[in-house]
């Protein structure tokens, strides 16, 4: 398991599934080229680049390029590491016939050939050799104490935080904990739910 101190933007789902296998990071996706347009997604980015940094991690065809530059025009250059993979041609196996340019994205590559390429990048990465994730210091269990899971106003109140945060609307709650993490520790977690939940219910019940 690969740990990485920046947070890894891909492409797709299937580019977030296949780096999942083997890192213990946070990692988003542009959704192809969605995030030309979503502002709150930008923001999001920005946010992380400020607090951790980001590592860009595109196909290698023309649209892996035009979104990675995209990114390099509206984030700090210092913000920025860049991993690249190399011109393979291929299909990947889910798919019925090759991409327009035939080449392999991301998730068509070995873990080798994407832990070589980021390695290459100047991420801050280190090697676990238990294999096992490190879970960050805001669990689901404080996201359940604190109302924002499992209870009837449970979503309004993920949408109050991801509004505080100008987060986008559509993050899972999965992603909504990962992002958390990756923003502020559990003390400031809890000092943001007591100011806009306690005074509200009066306790941190759901």
């Amino acid at each position: 398991m690969i740990r990485i101190k920046e947070a890894v933007i891909v492409e797709g789902k299937y580019d977030k599934i296949k780096l999942s296998d083997f890192i213990d990071g946070l990692i988003i996706t542009t959704e192809g080229f969605g995030v030309f347009k979503n502002k709150e997604k930008q923001a999001l980015l920005r946010r992380l680049a400020a607090t951790k940094g980001l590592l860009i991690l595109t196909d290698s065809d023309s649209a892996g390029f035009v979104i990675r530059n995209f990114l390099k025009g509206c984030i700090p250059k210092e913000q920025l590491k860049h991993a690249y993979i190399p011109d393979i041609k291929g299909k990947e196996k889910r798919k019925d016939k090759p991409s327009k340019e035939g080449k392999l994205g991301v998730e068509g590559m070995t873990e080798a050939v994407l832990a070589k390429a980021i390695a290459a990048s100047g991420a801050h990465c280190a090697i676990d050799d238990d294999k096992k994730r490190h879970p960050g210091d805001i669990t689901k269990t404080d996201l359940f104490e604190y109302g924002l899971s499992g209870g009837v106003n449970s979503a309004a109140k993920r949408a109050s935080i991801k509004e505080y945060l100008e987060l986008p609307m559509n993050m899972t709650a999965n992603s909504l904990l990962d992002v958390l993490n990756s923003l502020m520790t559990k003390s400031e977690f809890i000092d943001m739910c007591k100011k806009l939940f306690i005074a509200e219910d009066g306790d941190t019940d759901a």
